[in-house]
């Protein structure tokens, strides 16, 4: 058994690359330490002594222990972040094995990492005490957050362990739309009144233990906690201490409202660069701030959902999730496409006398309806892009549609002859190779200048209606290109070869 152990340790001793960052590495020494236990286990199984079976289990016993003691010491070490990615990027029999060997104390801070499906699986592996000793340390907005995927009685016994303060904090977040500012807001921050000296806010500063996360500014308020304006730090770092705040305060300030759509609000933190703003009550009143930790995380997760969503899937699925579920998730766009499919299946059969007569058409038919999907599809994300960053509106629309149209034109002409000529030149010995390739480069031309409306079309129809822009937009587009381009196609070429 010691050989086998030794020979284990050594494969096991591979130096991993530089450029892995600590995220990848600590997911590879996770892996190294999961699968040495495997294999372990494996030897132990084939080297059973029946005679001693007591002897077999406390061997087995101790060798378990001392690999999870391994684990257990690797993930302490690591940032909750970084204990996050590696189990998104483990199956789930093995994330669970590695969810046990957290500390408790750090399942809370962990959970608030993970993608919502990840910790839906692992909220779903613990039972009610469980998940109270794991969240009752977070702050009023960390459990607010949280609050959607726990346990309606584990809500109510950590609200009732909160402060009245942090009781009313946690009924306002959970009362805002999931994707307002109001239930992304973080209610620590640092206030002071403008009629103070700025030694006085350095002494009351010094007080705390630590500041807040992200603070660059403390607010200015008045007696009844109304907005006045903010301190930056470097401003009262560089004036004399005498000076009063009234005096230094920075009274243009970007604000927001908890009703703000998030995502509007994450484009003015990326447009002014900045750290924090406050968030104000219809009255005036600061109720909380947004910090660029919590913009970057919504940015994230808005453009996770936005490429899940361009090829039809739901952002809620789990890499690792069970066959079955996964297979589910897909069956919507899968269906859509099968229709379709079949649609343009009758398209080509509706002039099957006309590929009877020029077989060469068969062969050239996917090559009109790729090159509009790819253009199209360029098309489509540039029209996703600007959507989502609020560039596109009723007074432009028209004028995006004709210059993307104009480029269809021109790329259509250009792409159209290149590959008319490269028909022609194929089929030279035929006596329809000039038909052939006047009919390749009509086709082309017509299917990109499709492919243009539908790219500007479909997202701007789907968020009229309400819909994500990015929604299945890609299927959309492939139905449309690849059945205009047949029926555009084989329609020319019905009438060149009659």
């Amino acid at each position: 058994m010691s050989e086998n152990h030794i020979e284990i340790e050594e494969q096991e001793q591979v130096s991993l690359p530089k450029e892995l960052d600590d995220a990848h590495r600590a997911l590879a020494d996770v892996q190294a330490l999961l699968r040495k236990q495997q294999v372990i286990e494996s030897v132990l199984h084939k080297q059973q002594n029946y005679a001693n079976p007591e002897r077999q289990s406390l061997v087995e016993g101790l060798v378990h222990r001392q690999h999870l003691s391994e684990l257990n010491v690797k993930l302490h070490q690591l940032h909750p972040a970084d204990v996050a990615y590696v189990l998104e990027s483990l199956p789930q029999d093995d994330r669970l094995i590695v969810w046990d060997n957290i500390h408790s104390d750090r399942d809370g801070e962990i959970l608030l990492e993970l993608s919502d499906s990840v910790r839906e699986t692992l909220i779903r592996s613990m039972d009610s005490d469980e998940l109270y000793a794991a969240t009752e340390s977070l702050d009023a907005d960390e459990i607010a957050d949280l609050a959607p995927d726990l346990p309606r009685e584990v809500v109510e016994k950590l609200a009732s362990s909160l402060s009245l303060e942090e009781r009313e904090q946690l009924r306002a977040a959970m009362s805002y739309p999931e994707d307002s500012v109001g239930a992304h807001m973080d209610f620590e921050m640092v206030t002071i009144r403008d009629d103070v000296t700025l030694e006085v806010v350095l002494r009351y500063l010094r007080r705390f233990d630590e500041l807040p996360e992200q603070t660059d500014q403390v607010f200015v308020i008045d007696r009844l906690d109304l907005f006045k304006g903010s301190l930056p730090l470097d401003r009262l770092l560089i004036n004399e201490p005498e000076t009063l705040v009234s005096e230094v305060i920075n009274r243009e300030v970007l604000t927001l409202s908890a009703l703000d759509d998030m995502y509007e609000a994450a484009q003015a933190f990326e447009r002014y660069d900045l750290v924090s703003a406050p968030v104000l009550d219809p009255s005036g009143k600061l109720i909380g701030r947004i910090t660029v930790d919590e913009v970057l995380d919504v940015i994230r997760d808005q453009t996770e959902s936005e490429i899940l969503t361009t090829a039809g899937l739901r952002e809620e699925e789990d890499l690792f999730a069970s066959v079955w579920e996964s297979a589910k998730n897909r069956w919507l766009w899968l269906a859509l496409n099968l229709c379709t499919a079949f649609f343009a299946s009758r398209v080509i059969g509706s002039f099957e006398g006309t590929i009877s007569k020029v077989v060469a058409l068969a062969t050239l038919m996917p090559i009109v309806a790729g090159l509009a999907g790819n253009s199209g599809n360029q098309t489509m994300t540039l029209m996703i892009r600007s959507i989502a960053l609020g560039q596109v509106n009723s007074s432009n629309i028209r004028v995006l549609l004709k210059k993307e149209l104009a480029i269809a034109g021109v790329n259509g002409i250009f792409w159209g002859t290149v590959a008319g000529l490269a028909a022609w030149l194929l089929y030279l010995g035929s006596p329809n190779a000039v038909g052939l390739g006047l009919v390749m480069t009509l086709a082309i031309v017509l299917n990109l200048l499709v492919g243009a409306v539908i790219g500007i079309g479909v997202p701007i129809g789907l968020q009229k209606l309400g819909r994500d822009p990015a929604m299945g937009s890609s299927v959309l587009l492939t139905f449309t290109t690849d059945s205009m381009g047949f029926f555009i196609f084989l329609g020319l070429a019905s009438l060149f070869f009659a």
